[in-house]
């Protein structure tokens, strides 16, 4: 009989190893190679997305860097008012013209501003614009072909505004030709990528 009550004994304490500790021990370690495959999967992907990256930044470097400076020209990924601002004005001292009065604004700022409440889903726009007003004065013929200027620039300009007033003065003639002098006043928008 003392061996009936030692074998149920021992039975009963392997029984207690076994649901307070085996059991419990074995589910963490199934925890954890869980986890461990995750984090190999992630790291595989990671490894990918290394391999993708390379392959992008050597068909990047691929490029002529002319070709990227003008592609940055077209399609800023920030706003440079000043080269902005100073493209403009080589672009009119070609023609003979100086740009004067230069306003910028961003349009989504000035309606904030005053208080509008904002268009619903207006915010996945992945481009952004603002407006650049300015008046310069010149011939016909010359502002036609500023005008032409910024038409085959690279930047993207929209020309929003403009307004023809001949120019009041003591000259109403330039130097070259006696063609009467206009003040024209520009208002363009122009674009960047977010």
């Amino acid at each position: 009989m003392v061996k009936m009550i030692l074998s149920v004994v021992g039975f009963l304490v392997a029984g207690a190893i076994f649901f307070l500790y085996t059991q419990p021990t074995y589910d963490s370690i199934r925890v954890a190679e869980a986890q461990i495959r995750e984090y190999d999967q992630a790291l595989g992907r990671a490894a990918e997305l290394q391999k993708i990256k390379q392959s992008l930044l050597s068909r990047y470097n691929a490029f002529n860097p002319s070709d990227l400076d003008r592609l940055q020209k077209l399609l800023p990924d920030h706003v440079d008012n000043v080269r902005l601002v100073l493209d403009l004005d080589n672009l009119a001292a070609r023609h003979g013209m100086a740009l004067q009065n230069v306003v910028i604004s961003n349009p989504v700022s000035d309606v904030q501003a005053q208080g509008a409440v904002s268009v619903i889903g207006g915010g996945k726009q992945e481009y952004d614009s603002l407006t650049l007003r300015f008046s310069t004065v010149g011939t016909y013929e010359s502002f036609r072909t500023f005008l032409e200027d910024i038409e085959t620039s690279l930047r993207v300009v929209d020309l929003e505004s403009l307004k023809l007033d001949r120019e009041s003065g003591a000259s109403l003639a330039s130097e070259e030709g006696g063609e009467p002098l206009y003040k024209f006043d520009i208002m363009i928008r122009t674009y960047w990528l977010k």
